[in-house]
């Protein structure tokens, strides 16, 4: 988990606390992965910074029926559609759940 404070890990559970770049972590969150998958979780800002790292290889958004007047950009990136793919658009509930394949860049 990516933080900047001192956090306890809950009882039981294998959770690990890093700061730093995205950079400087992933070889050590690759390893620790091994051959499964780094959920990535906690935002958008997170989330493009490892886009910015090339290390997205897919991006999952579950969209609520509900429209905002104002907030947060979802992914504060450019990501252009040379880059993405649609793999996946279904009804979760009341939500709508989409995922894209995400190419690895130039």
């Amino acid at each position: 988990m990516f933080t900047t404070r001192d956090l306890d890990a809950p009882e039981g559970a294998d959770v690990r606390f890093v700061s730093g770049t995205v950079r400087d972590v992933l070889p050590a969150l690759r390893a620790a992965a091994g051959d499964g998958d780094i959920w990535i979780v906690g935002g958008g800002d997170l989330a493009g910074q490892f886009y910015d790292a090339d290390a997205l290889d897919e991006i999952a958004v579950s969209i609520a029926p509900a429209a905002l007047a104002s907030g947060a950009a979802l992914f504060p990136r450019r990501v252009g559609a040379d880059r993405l793919t649609l793999i996946e658009a279904r009804a979760v509930g009341a939500f709508a759940r989409v995922r894209f394949r995400v190419a690895p860049g130039s």
